[in-house]
């Protein structure tokens, strides 16, 4: 599969902590519940997603070459809970800057710890790319604002995670993606609203040897369809089935299977 280049994921790291930025100083109730993750308060959300960002930073930045523990990080936690919308925001601020110049300077393949795929910092570029656009998503619900995000992000960050879905299910002690195996079924992702060029289209095979998948428009047991930022926020169980920019045709209790099995991340 072709990876979007390095500069491109580090860039969309950027603007997504901008974005997300943007939600904290919205005046949103930072307390709010986030629908998409209920434990989680959105400030609570923010902290999470910011402590992230300075985890990678030192990971790449240190070359590290195992994982380093969050005690460790410095300023992983953020300033003190409840703070002002400004100081949690400078606090995110400063933890995407870090990022953002840790991964320019390592370039894609300075060799670091991952806990999948190729152990290098262009892992984490792509990895941290798709995080925060995903969070993002779970912030803006939170706080009822609209959400978008770039044609080929969306795209990328379903190959990524049904790649990471491969590598979980044939590589970690995770039963519910054990699950997955068995008799001969298949989901189709077709978006609706891309240039023909991006291929948005996805046929995922689960088969008694694990789970496959490429890019294409084929028949399968069950089709998930509508506008691309729809499609990627239900394959992440970000938004309902139901919704009405989605259509399901064939055995939705197939793709109901799959998300229910895939919520390992």
């Amino acid at each position: 599969m072709t990876l979007l280049a390095h500069d491109r994921y580090v860039d969309e790291i950027a603007h997504q902590v901008g974005q997300l930025r943007a939600v904290v100083t919205s005046g949103a109730d930072l307390s709010a519940t986030v629908p998409t993750c209920p434990d989680w308060r959105l400030e609570q959300l923010v902290r999470h997603m910011g402590g992230a960002l300075r985890w990678v930073d030192l990971l790449v930045r240190t070359r590290g070459r195992e994982n380093i523990p969050t005690e460790q990080v410095p300023e992983y936690d953020g300033p003190e809970p409840g703070c002002a919308p400004a100081v949690l925001d400078a606090w995110l601020a400063e933890s995407g800057r870090l990022v953002v110049e840790a991964l320019r300077e390592a370039g894609p393949d300075a060799e670091v710890w991952a806990w999948a795929g190729v152990a290098t910092s262009g892992f984490w570029a792509r990895r941290m790319a798709h995080e925060i656009t995903v969070h993002r998503a779970d912030a803006t619900l939170a706080a009822g604002l609209p959400y978008d995000v770039a044609p080929d992000i969306a795209a990328d960050a379903l190959d990524e995670w049904l790649e990471l879905v491969e590598w979980v299910q044939r590589n970690a002690p995770h039963e519910a993606a054990k699950e997955l195996r068995g008799p001969a079924r298949s989901i189709h992702l077709h978006a609706t609203d891309t240039a023909p060029d991006l291929n948005a289209e996805w046929l995922v095979e689960l088969a008694e040897d694990g789970v496959h998948w490429r890019r294409g428009h084929e028949k399968a047991t069950v089709a998930l369809r509508g506008p691309l930022t729809s499609v990627l926020l239900a394959f992440y169980r970000r938004l309902p089935l139901d919704s009405l920019e989605l259509e399901v045709l064939g055995e939705r209790e197939l793709l109901e299977f799959w998300l229910e099995k895939t919520t390992f991340g």
